[in-house]
């Protein structure tokens, strides 16, 4: 995919032989770090990749090219400025700065194809908040996680009180929002936040496995069962299995659930060609 759209601080590339994309968190030299200018371009290259059937699956991750230590991102940019157009002792102006930010993570967590998180590297504050609103996350060992906010007088507002409470309950929360720790690749994956945890030499080699297979996948079988998933959660069970009759009654629509039976039938390898 040529890249019709040029952003300053993430990079889009294309796998081919695994069907789907890579978008980079480009800022090295800030260990990655979240501002809304980042944020939005996140947002903007996954919109793009949204209609693009080349990319049926995308990875978000940390540039490989880092130059000082590995990182998905360290959280916010506190060097950044604000909002010119917003009063920083205003009560009002800045509940709706975090409404801004909350819309960029909004429209990432709503993106409708399999979203892989490869941490390799610190994850923390607003990195983390990203982390979560991604479908599989697969770590390196050498990587940590944590809310260091509070260290310095803040808290993660980007999401963090929110969706880390529905993964991991309202004591293993606290303790992590309380405290500020870091925490290891090992201990996410024992939390069950980490998907995947790879030795480090091993990373790459698994992060391209995971999102070949899902690229390889049936496309719309992979959406129907994300937003199954995603909504029908938020819902009583019984509105969440009118979802599944529906999302079951559009999937069966699809070239690729006739390959996949006939496949089966033939014991063959099925191709999907996400359609």
């Amino acid at each position: 995919m040529s890249e019709e759209k040029k952003f300053e601080h993430v990079k889009i590339e294309k796998v081919a032989e695994g069907n789907y994309a890579v978008v980079s968190i480009n800022r090295p030299d800030k260990l990655n770090a979240l501002q809304n200018q980042t944020l939005r371009e996140i947002a903007e290259a996954l919109e793009t990749l949204e209609v693009d059937p080349e990319a049926r699956c995308v990875v978000l991750r940390g540039t490989k090219d880092f130059t000082k230590k590995p990182a998905f991102s360290a959280g916010a940019d506190l060097s950044a400025r604000g909002s010119s157009d917003l009063d920083q002792r205003n009560l009002r102006h800045q509940c709706h700065a975090m409404y801004r930010r909350h819309k960029y993570y909004d429209l990432i967590e709503e993106f409708p194809k399999p979203l892989i998180a490869a941490v390799d590297g610190f994850a923390l504050g607003g990195g983390f908040e990203l982390v979560l609103v991604c479908d599989v996350i697969i770590a390196s060992k050498r990587s940590s996680f944590g809310f260091p906010e509070i260290k310095r007088g803040i808290f993660p507002a980007n999401g963090g009180t929110q969706r880390l409470i529905r993964h991991l309950g309202k004591f293993k929360t606290k303790e992590l929002l309380f405290f500020g720790e870091h925490y290891t690749a090992e201990q996410m994956y024992e939390w069950n936040i980490v998907s995947f945890l790879a030795d480090d030499d091993k990373f790459e080699e698994l992060v391209h496995e995971k999102a070949s297979c899902l690229g390889n996948a049936p496309t719309n079988s992979l959406f129907v069962i994300k937003k199954c998933i995603d909504y029908g959660s938020q819902v009583p069970l019984n509105i969440g299995l009118q979802f599944e009759h529906l999302g079951y009654a559009v999937n069966s629509v699809s070239k690729d659930v006739m390959e996949g039976v006939s496949a089966f039938l033939q014991k063959r390898q099925p191709k999907f060609k996400g359609k």
